[in-house]
């Protein structure tokens, strides 16, 4: 029996600055940011959107455009780092909002959960899906991945910001790609990237040294929630390196093959920040397993660090870009960095480019390297199923992505200072944040939603 992945559906905000913008105003070569990166736009959420409203959108398509009987979901699990509450997850609110649009409790014996670990939580919650239904075929789940990557104005990830969600529909006898049963695992406790509590003394706002009351605040000091990451690039880069490469020679442990796994892989997708982090990191493993060398930590970085240079920028490794990542970088230069969504964007971005050049892929094999900061990665693979184009006929990524609106650089920074209070775009057909709550002590800083026709 195969497990894998049925059918998929996105949502990703519908508003974009383009970098060439970004960078006039930030005094930046666009150049460096388009031919450097692979950066053409990037998307932001509008004023009634949020990771909800964007995973909400994501889910209600999967069901309609595949008639899927809610009542046949055994489980709907959420990958974010984008959670709005500290207690209630983001798989509670979605739930609601199918039943308020479906029917009541229709999900109502639907297990639901989120998972957290930077940018791979949207893999775990696969895997454990995959998990599952392997256990138990008769039964269906979803997975949903949400994410807003806001960065702080001026610093160096502003250009990589992106917004949106996928849905996808786990099940026995799959008709896009059903996944092999080796997962490679590399794990490491580090700060590259990391959203931590933040404080500030009472006294610095109030200018009361007294510890007075502040709207209810009986603490001495504040805690402040940002959506913006502490992070060290360089660093950042470097884990993403060491861990997927780490990860990848385990894969290959598992496979119990001395073959150059990546020449089986028709097509190979990666976490994208930006949509030319993979070409950029994947030249070490690439000169590794090419000269069929097994070995990990300071001592991989050290044997090819003079070919590195060199062989990124030969032909050879040209033709393998173009030929086996260049299809997963596609929809993220137009739409920027989706967390967890990354790597599943990477795989409908892939489909879509070979679904519109009407290539056949059928029984192909497909690599997938994952990576979550702080950090993780997973290597794992799939094979694509005959029904593939079937599937993925009525999702017309790229055609989506067309209809884009285009905002100028102030409302950008109104948006991101959360001065603007007007929608940029009138929204039809999709869910929207209603309100929140500020008035009900028992129900303060409550979410509501509703769909707008």
């Amino acid at each position: 029996m195969k497990t894998g992945i049925d059918a998929i559906s996105f949502d990703v905000a519908k508003i974009h600055l383009p970098i060439q913008t970004l960078a006039k105003a930030r005094n930046i070569e666009p150049e460096k940011l388009e031919k450097g990166l692979g950066l053409i736009k990037m998307t932001l959420p509008d004023t009634h959107q949020d990771v909800v409203v964007f995973g909400a959108n994501a889910l209600t398509k999967l069901i309609l455009q595949n008639n899927i009987n809610l009542n046949e979901i055994a489980r709907i699990y959420v990958g974010t780092e984008s959670a709005i509450d500290s207690s209630k997850p983001i798989s509670s609110f979605l739930i609601a909002l199918m039943e308020q649009k479906f029917g009541a409790n229709t999900l109502s014996e639907c297990d639901v959960v989120d998972f957290t670990f930077a940018c791979i939580g949207g893999v775990d919650a696969m895997q454990n899906c995959i998990d599952f239904v392997t256990l138990n075929p008769t039964k269906k789940a979803i997975v949903v991945t949400t994410d807003f990557a806001k960065y702080d104005l001026n610093s160096t990830g502003e250009y990589t910001q992106g917004a949106g969600a996928l849905a996808i529909l786990i099940t026995a006898n799959p008709r896009i790609i059903a996944f092999e049963n080796n997962w490679a695992t590399s794990t490491k406790g580090v700060f590259d990237f990391f959203k931590p509590y933040r404080t500030i003394s009472k006294t610095a706002i109030t200018g009361n040294s007294t510890n007075e009351p502040w709207f209810e605040n009986l603490e001495s000091e504040i805690e402040i929630h940002k959506d913006q990451p502490v992070f060290d690039g360089q660093y950042s880069n470097q884990c993403y390196m060491d861990r997927t490469r780490d990860a990848y020679f385990s894969f290959k442990k598992l496979k119990n093959t001395t073959e150059t796994v990546y020449d089986s892989w028709k097509s190979i997708v990666m976490h994208l920040p930006y949509a030319f982090q993979g070409r950029r990191m994947l030249s070490e493993i690439y000169t590794l397993d090419a000269s069929n060398i097994i070995i990990s930590g300071d001592e991989a970085a050290s044997e090819c660090q003079n070919k590195l240079k060199e062989i990124s920028k030969s032909e050879a490794y040209k033709e393998f870009v173009n030929e086996k990542l260049m299809p997963a970088e596609i929809a993220s230069s137009l739409i920027g960095n989706l967390y967890t969504g990354s790597i599943f964007m990477g795989l409908l971005s892939t489909l879509a480019h070979f679904y519109d050049t009407e290539k056949e892929i059928s029984d192909s094999k497909f690599g997938f390297l994952a990576y979550g900061s702080g950090s993780k990665s997973k290597v794992f693979e799939g094979t694509i199923q005959p029904e593939w184009k079937l599937a993925i006929a009525c999702v017309k990524l790229f055609e989506t992505l067309e209809k884009s609106f285009e905002i100028d650089f102030d409302t950008y920074n109104k948006l991101h200072k959360k001065e603007q209070k007007i929608s940029i775009r009138t929204p039809k057909n999709e869910w929207i944040l209603d309100r929140i709550e500020n008035e009900i002590p028992n129900l303060m800083g409550a979410r509501y939603y509703k769909w707008v026709d």
